[in-house]
């Protein structure tokens, strides 16, 4: 099984060698609606940037979230397609594609809408989004069926080019960044050897939240885990 991460350099430069351009005119994506449940197709993405340099970055959550879905479910890597490193497969008896996004955050919606456009998918019962959050201790995570941004790039851009906020999304929690700093800096930063503990359980248990959404279905999901960490 070929793993998401670490990127092979070749694949990014050669697809960082294509210049991605950004549409003028952004229209809001159809839902183009399925009932039936075979149907369905998921679009598992996880944020964050792509490089060495970013790797295991409080805002790469994501990406890592991403790369414990493939190993667990031996999702085989299908290539560069949609501004993407993805793979498709199954979970919890339901066909996924999983998406690391080459964009850079700001971007993510990019990418989002194009797997949207391509396979006809209704992001409001069909997509899934994976991000840090700082207003999340490391080591919680939280499952929301709907909202806004919260300030995070990403999901800004992702809201932006589908034209809806309702979309599912799993958070997994990097801290409040220190009074002072930077906030480009902190999330682009690496957690403490304690703090990684944490979080590499949290990223574990996102993936489990994941499986949960696809399997049993979203407000299972919220009841098991949004509850979880409140004393």
């Amino acid at each position: 099984m070929e793993h998401f991460a670490p990127y092979r350099p070749g694949c990014l430069g050669i697809f960082m060698c294509r210049r991605i351009k950004t549409p003028r005119g952004i229209t809001a994506v159809n839902s183009n609606r399925k009932t039936p449940k075979e149907n369905h197709m998921y679009l598992i993405t996880g944020l964050g940037n792509p490089g060495k340099q970013y790797e295991r970055t409080r805002h790469n959550m994501g990406f890592d979230t991403i790369d414990e879905l493939v190993d667990r479910h031996r999702i085989p890597g299908s290539g560069i397609q949609h501004k993407a490193m993805y793979g498709k497969g199954m979970i919890a008896g339901e066909k996924v594609i999983l998406a690391k996004p080459l964009t850079y955050m700001n971007l993510s919606g990019d990418s989002v809408r194009e797997f949207i456009n391509y396979y006809k998918m209704d992001p409001e019962t069909e997509l899934i989004v994976i991000y840090d959050d700082i207003d999340l201790e490391p080591g919680q995570i939280r499952i929301r069926k709907k909202g806004s941004a919260g300030g995070h790039n990403g999901m800004k851009s992702i809201i932006s080019q589908i034209g809806t906020q309702n979309f599912y999304r799993v958070k997994v929690g990097v801290g409040a960044k220190p009074a002072g700093w930077d906030l480009a800096d902190y999330v682009l930063g690496r957690f403490s050897t304690k703090e990684r503990e944490e979080v590499d359980k949290a990223i574990e248990e996102a993936a489990d939240a994941v499986e949960v959404i696809l399997g049993e279905g979203i407000d299972a999901a919220m009841n098991k885990y949004n509850a979880k960490k409140k004393q």
